[in-house]
């Protein structure tokens, strides 16, 4: 059962670095439209509302790539398939 032991730590070890590189994409991302809208702002403040509605979709559109990134992670760490292998 050792090797049971050191699947587990593994998996868990890649499910955590999985997470963490994954979501450093959609940080960038927020980060630089975010800094993007602010510079459309100071640039053309009457346009205000059409920036901001377009921000917040955009937003939305990138938050979900993080969560499709932890969704995925769970499933594979809470339900791996190669566990089955080690218990026999």
């Amino acid at each position: 059962m050792p090797e049971m032991h050191w699947f587990i730590l593994g998996s868990t070890v890649g499910a955590l670095l999985a997470i963490a590189i994954g979501v450093i994409g959609p940080a960038f991302a927020m980060g630089r439209a975010i800094s993007q809208a602010l510079d459309s702002l100071a640039r053309q403040p009457e346009s205000e509302r059409s920036i901001m509605r377009t921000l917040f979709i955009g937003l939305a559109m990138i938050e979900s790539l993080a969560i499709y990134v932890l969704v995925v992670v769970l499933i594979v760490l809470f339900r791996n398939p190669l566990i089955e292998y080690l218990l026999k």
